[in-house]
C-alpha cells in the first residue's frame, strides 16, 4: 500500500515528471503554431472541444499513472466519472490538455496537468507548457519549481499598478474597488493562468465560476509552494474529488496580497 514518505513522493513526482514529458511528445505533432490543429476536432455538449490528441493523450495517462499506484481513484476530463473514485483515499487529477480551445487554434498557452490528491487536498502537482518548455512541480511540503529553478513568491506589496488576468468581466469588478489594474490578457490555459501567479508573472489571477478539479488541482498545489493562495471569494481553499467536482468564482494572488485582493472582489 502506498505510503506518503517524502521518499515515495519525490520517487512518484519524478514518474509524473517523465509521464507529462511524455505526454507533451504525444500532443506536439497535432499542435500546429497559429493554425489550425492536425487533430480531428468534435464538440461535447454545445460548446466544449475536444481533439483526438486530448484522448490520445488521457489513454496514455491513464495507463501509465494507475499503473504507478493501482489504488488510487480517477478523475480526468476526458474520461467518464467512476464514482468508486469518492471512497479512494487516493485520487489522480487529470486534464490531458488544459486549454484545449487554445491547442486547436496554435494558441501557445496550453499545458498538461497532473496531480495526485488526497483526502480532499492535492499532494503532488506538476503542469507542462510544452510550447513554452515549461514544466512546474510541487510537492506537499518541500516547495514548489519551474524547470529546476525554485518559485517563491516575493512577501513584499505588489505595485500601486496590479497585474491582473482573467475573464473581463472579473477583472472590471475587480478594477472597481481596487483602483486601476494592468489588464493582462487572459491566459486560455486556467492551470497555466494560475502558474503564472505562482512564478510571479501575474500579480491577481481571477476565476469564473465553474471551473473544474482537473482545471486547477496541480496549479492549486504549486501556487500554494510558491507563497500564494487559491481560495473562493469567502477565503476557502478548494476541496477535490467531491461528487460534483466544480468550484465557483475563485482568486489566486500571493498570500500577502489576499485579504486585500478577496475584498476588491466581495460584492
Amino acid at each position: 500500500m502506498f505510503s506518503p514518505s517524502a521518499d515515495s513522493l519525490s520517487s512518484l513526482a519524478a514518474a509524473m515528471r517523465d509521464a507529462a514529458r511524455r505526454a507533451g511528445d504525444l500532443a506536439l505533432p497535432y499542435f500546429r503554431a497559429g493554425e489550425q490543429t492536425a487533430a480531428r476536432l468534435w464538440y461535447k455538449g454545445q460548446s466544449s472541444p475536444v481533439t483526438e490528441a486530448d484522448i490520445a493523450l488521457d489513454t496514455f495517462l491513464k495507463d501509465h499513472l494507475t499503473g504507478l499506484l493501482p489504488e488510487a481513484g480517477w478523475l480526468s476530463e476526458e474520461t467518464a466519472d467512476d464514482p468508486s473514485r469518492l471512497e479512494r483515499s487516493y485520487v489522480w487529477v487529470v486534464d490531458p490538455i488544459d486549454g484545449t480551445r487554445a491547442f486547436a487554434s496554435g494558441h501557445p498557452d496550453w499545458a498538461i496537468s497532473i496531480a495526485l490528491v488526497k483526502a480532499g487536498s492535492p499532494v503532488l502537482g506538476t503542469l507542462l507548457a510544452p510550447i513554452h518548455d515549461r514544466l512546474y512541480e510541487a510537492v506537499l511540503g518541500s516547495g514548489s519549481w519551474c524547470n529546476g529553478e525554485r518559485l517563491q513568491l516575493s512577501d513584499k506589496e505588489a505595485s500601486a499598478t496590479p497585474r491582473v488576468a482573467g475573464p473581463k468581466p472579473l477583472i472590471d469588478r475587480f478594477e472597481r474597488k481596487a483602483g486601476r489594474v494592468e489588464h493582462l490578457p487572459k491566459v486560455p490555459s486556467l492551470a497555466l493562468r494560475l502558474a503564472r501567479v505562482a512564478e510571479g508573472s501575474i500579480d491577481v489571477g481571477l476565476v469564473s465560476h465553474n471551473s473544474q478539479d482537473w482545471d486547477i488541482a496541480a496549479a492549486d498545489l504549486i501556487l500554494r509552494e510558491a507563497g500564494g493562495l487559491l481560495t473562493d471569494l469567502s477565503g476557502a481553499p478548494p476541496t477535490y474529488n467531491k461528487p460534483q467536482p466544480s468550484h465557483g468564482e475563485m482568486i489566486a494572488v500571493a498570500s500577502q496580497l489576499h485579504p486585500r485582493a478577496i475584498g476588491a472582489m466581495r460584492t
